[in-house]
């Protein structure tokens, strides 16, 4: 019973991954010129939020609030490890996660950095531009409920989440948005920080102005 649950969870979450809406993009008139300039770029931790349709028994904000932030460190973490495993693809290096977050804290701004201009942070950090991401969304279904309605009413029942994931570089010279890309995320059962950023960074794909061009 458990390895058809497990089937089925699976199948109907690439049946979802077909739901998602289409990705948005913005470009800045000056791309080209500004990161043909740029060596080393830094991610910024993501800010995660995470809202209930209806809020779990026994909801514990101080709990929640660690969930958000743990989340966003991790969507940091699994970036820099995607692209770190494909380097040799981009035209930039991307700074150490850890050194990234250590400046961070050491310039005491690591918990306020929708407070500081991205020049700013760029200075802090030593680098020539930041990646800066969000994630919102809101919990639908538990994944055991999901599971459940996948098997008995199919893909649609299966989804536990939805969310919008935001990325943009800005310059490390003048704060300026340089790029901007945007994705409406259907999360399915057996989700991941791991698995949504692999999904996220395969929708950039030749979008993303670091990849070298053929």
């Amino acid at each position: 019973m458990k390895t058809f649950l497990l089937i089925a969870g699976l199948f109907f979450t690439i049946h979802l991954f077909g739901q998602e809406t289409a990705k948005q993009i913005f470009e800045s008139p000056n791309l080209g010129t500004a990161i043909s300039k740029h060596k080393l770029v830094a991610i910024l931790p993501y800010t995660a939020t995470i809202t209930y349709r209806r809020p779990p028994k026994n909801f514990d904000e101080a709990q929640h609030q660690a969930e958000q932030k743990s989340l966003g460190t991790s969507l940091q973490n699994e970036m820099y490890t995607f692209l770190l495993r494909k380097k040799s693809n981009y035209t930039v290096d991307f700074q150490d996660v850890d050194k990234t977050n250590a400046l961070l804290k050491k310039a005491g701004i690591y918990e306020k950095l929708d407070e500081i201009t991205a020049d700013t942070i760029a200075r802090i950090l030593g680098v020539d531009a930041v990646i800066k991401g969000t994630y919102s969304y809101q919990k639908t279904s538990s994944e055991g409920g999901a599971i459940a309605k996948a098997v008995l009413f199919g893909g649609a029942a299966a989804k536990t989440a939805s969310g919008l994931l935001v990325m943009q570089i800005k310059n490390g010279t003048d704060g300026e948005l340089l790029w901007r890309f945007s994705k409406s995320m259907v999360e399915a059962v057996f989700s991941s920080a791991s698995l949504l950023m692999e999904r996220m960074m395969r929708k950039v794909s030749r979008n993303f102005p670091y990849e070298k061009k053929d």
